[in-house]
Protein backbone atom coordinates (compact mmCIF):
# COMPACT_ATOMS: atom_id res chain seq x y z
CA UNK A 1 0.00 0.00 0.00
CA UNK A 2 1.16 3.56 -0.76
CA UNK A 3 1.53 5.88 1.90
CA UNK A 4 0.73 9.54 1.18
CA UNK A 5 1.32 12.75 3.60
CA UNK A 6 -1.34 15.32 3.98
CA UNK A 7 -2.18 18.71 5.31
CA UNK A 8 -5.53 18.32 6.97
CA UNK A 9 -7.72 21.11 7.85
CA UNK A 10 -11.10 20.92 8.36
CA UNK A 11 -11.07 17.46 6.30
CA UNK A 12 -8.59 14.54 5.63
CA UNK A 13 -7.23 14.87 2.74
CA UNK A 14 -7.30 18.16 2.34
CA UNK A 15 -3.92 18.39 0.23
CA UNK A 16 -0.98 16.09 -0.32
CA UNK A 17 2.43 17.18 1.43
CA UNK A 18 4.51 14.24 0.19
CA UNK A 19 4.25 10.74 -0.60
CA UNK A 20 6.40 7.53 -1.43
CA UNK A 21 7.08 6.77 -4.61
CA UNK A 22 9.79 3.51 -5.31
CA UNK A 23 10.82 3.30 -1.86
CA UNK A 24 11.39 6.84 -1.31
CA UNK A 25 9.32 9.79 -0.04
CA UNK A 26 9.00 12.63 -2.45
CA UNK A 27 7.57 15.89 -1.44
CA UNK A 28 4.94 17.99 -3.33
CA UNK A 29 5.59 21.37 -4.88
CA UNK A 30 2.22 22.10 -6.02
CA UNK A 31 -1.14 20.62 -6.59
CA UNK A 32 -1.69 21.21 -9.93
CA UNK A 33 -5.34 19.88 -10.19
CA UNK A 34 -8.01 17.93 -7.76
CA UNK A 35 -11.37 16.67 -8.22
CA UNK A 36 -14.00 14.75 -5.87
CA UNK A 37 -15.26 11.38 -7.44
CA UNK A 38 -17.77 8.89 -6.28
CA UNK A 39 -14.99 6.70 -5.03
CA UNK A 40 -12.75 9.61 -3.14
CA UNK A 41 -10.33 12.45 -4.38
CA UNK A 42 -7.79 12.00 -7.33
CA UNK A 43 -4.67 15.10 -7.44
CA UNK A 44 -2.24 15.73 -9.81
CA UNK A 45 1.06 16.76 -8.44
CA UNK A 46 4.20 18.31 -8.81
CA UNK A 47 6.81 16.40 -7.44
CA UNK A 48 10.37 17.69 -5.81
CA UNK A 49 11.97 15.63 -8.70
CA UNK A 50 9.82 17.72 -11.27
CA UNK A 51 7.89 14.95 -12.43
CA UNK A 52 3.97 15.03 -12.29
CA UNK A 53 2.32 12.43 -10.17
CA UNK A 54 -2.01 11.11 -10.09
CA UNK A 55 -2.44 10.64 -6.46
CA UNK A 56 -6.20 8.76 -5.62
CA UNK A 57 -7.20 8.25 -2.33
CA UNK A 58 -10.19 5.65 -2.43
CA UNK A 59 -12.25 6.96 1.00
CA UNK A 60 -14.19 3.92 1.61
CA UNK A 61 -10.53 2.11 1.75
CA UNK A 62 -8.88 4.84 3.10
CA UNK A 63 -6.10 3.10 0.28
CA UNK A 64 -4.15 5.70 -2.35
CA UNK A 65 -2.23 5.00 -5.01
CA UNK A 66 0.07 6.76 -7.12
CA UNK A 67 1.03 6.88 -10.74
CA UNK A 68 3.50 9.03 -12.46
CA UNK A 69 1.70 10.70 -15.37
CA UNK A 70 3.45 12.12 -18.22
Amino acid sequence: MTQVRCYAGASYPERPTAFEWEDRWLEVREVLWQERTPAGLVFRVLAEDGRRYRLEWEEVKDEWTVQAVP
